[in-house]
């Protein structure tokens, strides 16, 4: 199985990996919960959380799959970044990934229905 990487600018990668490396070390609580459904294979597909692509830093990516999970907490609601939002998810899609997005509300609320919309999404 090969994978297609895109990288990041080489001028940004440093401060890209040092803030996905901060990110992994202090994940939100939502971030938090839904990394023990999905480390170690636990759905049937290895994960990684806080990955570069391009540049830009997943929350959680299944490579091989090439679906990637976005949790937006409450800043996500701000028109600007619902448009920063809409213009990763355009350039992510663009590059053959499929990203889908849950508020932390959806999942604490039903973590349950989270997770099957994740399997649906792996193996649809």
């Amino acid at each position: 199985m090969t994978y297609e990487y895109q990288t990041a600018d080489p001028a940004q990668y440093h401060l890209l990996r040092e803030y996905a490396e901060y990110n992994r070390n202090h994940p939100t609580e939502a971030e938090s919960l839904l990394w023990q459904y999905l480390r170690g294979n636990a759905l049937g597909e290895s994960f990684k959380r806080q990955h570069i692509i391009g540049d830009y830093i997943a929350d959680f990516v299944c490579l091989s799959m090439k679906l990637i999970i976005e949790l937006d907490g409450g800043y996500h609601h701000t028109t600007e970044q619902q448009m920063n939002d809409r213009q990763r998810t355009e350039w992510l899609e663009s590059k053959g990934y499929r990203v889908i997005r849950f508020t932390n509300e959806e999942l604490f609320g039903n973590i349950n229905n989270v997770l099957e919309t994740i399997k649906e999404e792996l193996y649809e």
